[in-house]
C-alpha cells in the first residue's frame, strides 16, 4: 500500500479503509496510556477505552466493504462511530467523522482540496456537538489540524498533507496545558486529544509502511472471562464438575484452535486462548489429570492450578450473601402510548431498583468505567413505545451521548436532562408526571435536579494535587459536586470529611448508595455514628450495588 499511496494526489474508498484499520489499530496499541492521562486519579478514566470502542465499532461497519467509493466508505464509518460512540470523546470523536463525510459523501475519490473541506466540517461539526466547547481539548486538536492544512499550499501529494497535519496535531496537543488550567495543574496533555493523534498517525504510519500488528493481549482477556465464570453464581449452581483447573502451555508451533476443541471436550467453562508459543488454559472437571497430561503432550506446561469447585462456591455464595440484600425483580414502569417515558442510565442493580421504584419505564447500563454506546440509549429509547421519552443520563461523560441517541431518533421527541450524578437523577425523578406538557415536566424535573448535593467516595489510583487537595495512591477521596474535596487513608474519615464539605446547616436528609464492596453491617454502623453525631440530619442507607464507588451520598 505504501509505494501506491505515497505519492498520490487522490484517496479511493478501500485506500481509506486500510487507513481507517491502521488508525484502529494503533490506538489498540495506546488506549491504556490515553487512559493514563485522566486527570482525576478516580478508577473511571477510560477516555482511551471510550474512544477505542468507539473506532471499533465505526471500523465493524466496513469491515467486509466491498466498495471503492471514498464517500460510502467514510459514510460507513461515521454511521459505525455514531451509534458505538462512549463517553465525550467518542462521541466527539464521532461527530468528526460525520463532518468528514458529508464533505466527502458524494466523492469516488478525493484530493488535497477535498480533504481540506472535509477536515473543516469534521470540525465545525464537532464544535456544535458540545453545548460549551472548551479548549485545550480534542476539540482545539483538531481545529489546529484543520487550520494548518488550510494554510497549506502543496495540496497535490495527500501524504505529504497527512505528515504536516498530523504534526501540527501533536503540537497543538503539547499546548494544551496552556489553554485548560486543569491539565496544567496535573501535568498532562488532553486525553481526548491524544487518543484522536494515535489514531490518525497510525494512518500515517501505514502510509509510509510500517507494520502494525493486532496488539497481543491474550493474558488480560483471558483473566477477564475466567473472572466472570468465577463469579457466576449461577454456572456453579448447575455445575456438574469439581475442580476447576488453569495452565499456561509453552512450546512452537502450538495449534490453538486443535487445543481448544480437545479441551474443551473434557469439561465445562473452558476458556482457551493464545498464540502459537503460548496457550493459557482454564476448564472445569471431574479429573485435573487429564487435561494436564493432554497438555504436557503439547509442550511445556507452567503455573498449574488446581481448585475445589465446591469449596469455591461456597466461598463465593457466603461472600455474596454478606454484601448484597435478597435481589428484587426489576419492574419497570409501562407507559401509555403518547405518555411520557423516562430512560434512566444506572450502574448497579441496586441503582436501577431505585429508578425502577421511581417510575422510569428504561434502563440502560452504565455509569463510571462502563459509558454506554448512543447505540444502547437509543434502543431504550425505542423499547418505551412512546413518542416522549426524557433521558437521564446521571453522568457527564455520558450527556453527549445521549443528546446524540436524542437526535438520531427523529420519530420521538426525546428531552436530555442534563443529570451528571445518580442522586441528581433521582431528585428529577421526583418532579417526574407521566401525562401532561413535557415541556413543563422537562423544566421542572431540570429545576428539581438541582436541590440535591452530590457525594463521591473511591480509591485514588494515582498521586496527584488538584483544587488543592493533595492526593496519594491508594487513598480514600471524597468528590462533591464533581470536585476533590477531601482525602485520607481512612474510610469512615473520608465520609466525614465529605459531609462537613456540603451544605449541612439546610440539609434535612443524606442518603447513602453504598457500593457493590461493601458489607450492609459496616455501613449500618458508619450510619448509627453518624445519625451520633449529627442529631438534626436523617440518615438512610440504600443498597446501590455500584462498582468502584464505596459510597454515593445525597445530600437535600
Amino acid at each position: 500500500m505504501a509505494d501506491s499511496i505515497r505519492h498520490c494526489t487522490v484517496c479511493d474508498g478501500q485506500t481509506f479503509k486500510r487507513l481507517a484499520e491502521a488508525g484502529k489499530i494503533w490506538l489498540e496499541h495506546n488506549y491504556k496510556t490515553v487512559n493514563d492521562l485522566n486527570v482525576f486519579p478516580v478508577p473511571d478514566g477510560d477516555t482511551g477505552t471510550n474512544m477505542l470502542l468507539t473506532m471499533q465499532n465505526a471500523y465493524r461497519e466496513i469491515a467486509d466493504a466491498t466498495s471503492n467509493h471514498a464517500g460510502e466508505i467514510i459514510r460507513q464509518i461515521a454511521h459505525g462511530a455514531i451509534m458505538g460512540s462512549r463517553g465525550n470523546s467518542g462521541t466527539i470523536m464521532s461527530q468528526i467523522w460525520t463532518g468528514f463525510s458529508q464533505a466527502v459523501k458524494d466523492m469516488e475519490t478525493f484530493d488535497g482540496k477535498a480533504a481540506k473541506l472535509a477536515l473543516r466540517f469534521a470540525t465545525d461539526k464537532a464544535y456544535q456537538g458540545v453545548q460549551s466547547p472548551v479548549e485545550g481539548t480534542i476539540l482545539t486538536v483538531i481545529r489546529e489540524m484543520t487550520e494548518a492544512a488550510e494554510a497549506y499550499e502543496a495540496d497535490d501529494n495527500l501524504v505529504a498533507l497527512l505528515e504536516h497535519v498530523v504534526k501540527a496535531g501533536w503540537d497543538a496537543l503539547e499546548r494544551t496545558p496552556q489553554l485548560l488550567p486543569i491539565l496544567r495543574e496535573a501535568g498532562k496533555v488532553d486525553s481526548g486529544g491524544a487518543g484522536l493523534m494515535y489514531i490518525v498517525e497510525g494512518m500515517l504510519k501505514a502510509i509510509h509502511g510500517e507494520e502494525i500488528a493486532a496488539p497481543t493481549e491474550e493474558i488480560d482477556e483471558f483473566q477477564t472471562a475466567v473472572e466472570a465464570i468465577s463469579h457466576d453464581l449461577s454456572l456453579f449452581e448447575s455445575e456438574k464438575y469439581n475442580y476447576d483447573v488453569q495452565f499456561i502451555i509453552k512450546g512452537e508451533g502450538l495449534n490453538v484452535s486443535k487445543i481448544k476443541v480437545d479441551i474443551e471436550s473434557m469439561g465445562d467453562s473452558g476458556v482457551i486462548i493464545g498464540n502459537e508459543s503460548l496457550v493459557k488454559v482454564h476448564i472445569h472437571v471431574d479429573d485435573p489429570g487429564i487435561p494436564i497430561s493432554y497438555g504436557v503432550q503439547q509442550g511445556i506446561i507452567a503455573d498449574v492450578v488446581v481448585e475445589n469447585m465446591q469449596e469455591q462456591y461456597e466461598a463465593l455464595l457466603r461472600e455474596q450473601r454478606a454484601r448484597q440484600p435478597e435481589k428484587k425483580e426489576l419492574k419497570l414502569h409501562q407507559v401509555q402510548p403518547g405518555e411520557i417515558a423516562v430512560v434512566a442510565v444506572a450502574a448497579g442493580d441496586g441503582l436501577a431498583q431505585v429508578f425502577a421504584e421511581l417510575g422510569v419505564s428504561g434502563i440502560v447500563a452504565g455509569g463510571q468505567t462502563n459509558n454506554p454506546s448512543t447505540e444502547e440509549i437509543v434502543k431504550a429509547v425505542r423499547a418505551t413505545q412512546t413518542n416522549r421519552v426524557v433521558i437521564l443520563p446521571n453522568n457527564k461523560n455520558i450527556f453527549l451521548a445521549a443528546k446524540q441517541a436524542a437526535a438520531i431518533c427523529e420519530d420521538i421527541d426525546v428531552e436530555v436532562i442534563p443529570t451528571r450524578t445518580f442522586p441528581q437523577g433521582v431528585a428529577a425523578m421526583l418532579s417526574y408526571l407521566p401525562d401532561g406538557d413535557l415541556e413543563e415536566i422537562v423544566a421542572a424535573m431540570t429545576e428539581a435536579k438541582d436541590n440535591v448535593i452530590t457525594g463521591e467516595i473511591t480509591r485514588a489510583i494515582d498521586t496527584v494535587e488538584l483544587d488543592g487537595v493533595k492526593v496519594k495512591n491508594g487513598q480514600f477521596i471524597g468528590i462533591v459536586d464533581g470536585k476533590i474535596r477531601y482525602a485520607a487513608d481512612e474510610l469512615t474519615e473520608t465520609v466525614k470529611g465529605v459531609l462537613l464539605q456540603t451544605n449541612l446547616d439546610s440539609a434535612e436528609l443524606v442518603t447513602l448508595y453504598y457500593g457493590a464492596e461493601m458489607n450492609p453491617k459496616t455501613v449500618a454502623e458508619l450510619v448509627e455514628v453518624l445519625q451520633e453525631n449529627y442529631e438534626d440530619l436523617e440518615f438512610v442507607m440504600v443498597y446501590g450495588g455500584q462498582p468502584h464507588y464505596h459510597y454515593i451520598l445525597g445530600v437535600e
